[in-house]
């Protein structure tokens, strides 16, 4: 599987309590802070919810 690299580039303040839970379920806890996951279908499906406020590369 490939790798991406999620950055969080906009703050969880004032955000539903869904999408903050899962900005910390992929290891995100502040703007600026990057995780690398696998790009499986449950990462990318994780990480569509919260696109408005991560960046994604490959890794």
């Amino acid at each position: 599987m490939a790798q991406i690299k999620i950055t969080q580039v906009r703050s969880s303040i004032k955000r539903l309590q869904v999408q903050k839970r899962t900005l910390e379920a992929l290891g995100l806890r502040g703007i600026g802070k990057e995780v690398t996951h696998e790009a499986t279908p449950s990462i990318l499906g994780m990480v569509d919810k919260v696109k408005h406020l991560v960046s994604v590369t490959e890794a």
